[in-house]
């Protein structure tokens, strides 16, 4: 049976999978990523997790794994197969396709940007399937975006689109006006993202160890100080989507990550400060994320199954 190996990377764990054309799930694993043990260590690890799952493979579907697709975290130079940089995996400028392409024999690889690779999944068969424009954003410990158009994901002339976590939204240099990590203040994620509700939320309950769904579920239990703290981060949350939506015009709106598990707690208040703010742009349809934490592998195995379709192409051609 033709399958792909698919690999999602992440700073503490690596999810992978072996797909069919259909885009069935035919075998899960996953292992701890150990950043601890250094950058080089991680892509030992990657290595050597994808041939065993090369192995699995072949012994269950007796023939070899057609292509392989690997999403990673950080900046991605996808067209050179460049994993260009990742903070929290300690890297700069590994040339990830072409040593885990000669690491499984000669296999093509294709490389991916994490979000941008669930965001092409959630597009094509998850909650925006059937959609020809969409935006996904990922509300995690940061917020990062992807932009569908046509079934593909727009990764901009250097790599950088979709960055929504980093539109500012509280401009200025005043306390409402937050450093960011980016270098710059009052971004989006310092206001929208599950670390910053939870560091609000920790603030304002007074408890340190407090999270953002502890947040989401004193707001069901009626907390005034968690009302606040959470209509503080869909209003920021809904300025900048309403600025992503002016620009790119999306007709549907994808949500997923951590604060997105908090199910209509958010989108109820999400979808009603969106139409406040809408003057003449068409409201698009504000939907959850349908693939959960498979949105990675799923679309890691997509990005493998179109190398195939693009090398046929061209061999017809």
């Amino acid at each position: 049976m033709r399958h792909v190996i698919a690999l999602d990377v992440g700073g503490t764990a690596i999810k992978a999978a072996l797909i069919g054309p259909d885009h069935e799930l035919l075998h899960e694993a996953r292992r701890p990523t150990g950043r601890e043990r250094g950058p080089d260590a991680v892509i030992a690890g990657i290595l050597d997790f994808a041939a065993e799952l090369a192995a699995t493979g072949e012994a269950a579907f007796g023939e070899p794994a057609a292509a392989a697709g690997i999403a990673v975290p950080g900046i991605v130079d996808a067209a050179a197969g460049t994993a260009v940089y990742a903070a929290n995996l300690g890297w700069r400028d590994v040339p990830l396709r072409d040593l885990l392409s000669r690491h499984l024999g000669g296999t093509p690889v294709a490389l991916g940007h994490d979000v941008r690779t669930g965001g092409l999944a959630e597009g094509r068969i998850g909650a925006g399937e059937g959609t020809d424009r969409f935006l996904f954003v990922a509300l995690g410990t940061g917020i990062a975006g992807a932009i569908g158009v046509e079934g593909r994901i727009e990764a901009g002339a250097h790599g950088g689109a979709g960055e929504i976590g980093h539109i500012r939204v509280r401009p200025g240099s005043g306390p409402d006006a937050r450093p960011c990590g980016c270098g710059g203040r009052g971004c989006l994620e310092t206001f929208a993202s599950a670390a910053a509700v939870s560091r609000a939320w920790a603030e304002a309950s007074g408890d340190p160890d407090a999270d953002a769904a502890d947040c989401a579920r004193a707001v069901d239990a009626g907390d005034p100080r968690a009302r606040a703290v959470w209509q503080e981060a869909v209003d920021a949350l809904a300025d900048g989507l309403v600025v992503a939506h002016t620009l790119l015009d999306p007709r549907t709106l994808i949500v997923g990550g951590g604060l997105a598990e908090a199910g209509e707690t958010l989108f109820a208040p999400l979808r009603a400060a969106i139409t406040e703010r809408i003057t003449f742009q068409q409201l698009p349809r504000i939907v959850p994320a349908a693939l959960g934490d498979t949105a990675g592998c799923l679309g890691a195995g997509l990005l493998a199954w179109d190398l195939l379709t693009t090398h046929l192409t061209e061999v017809s051609a």
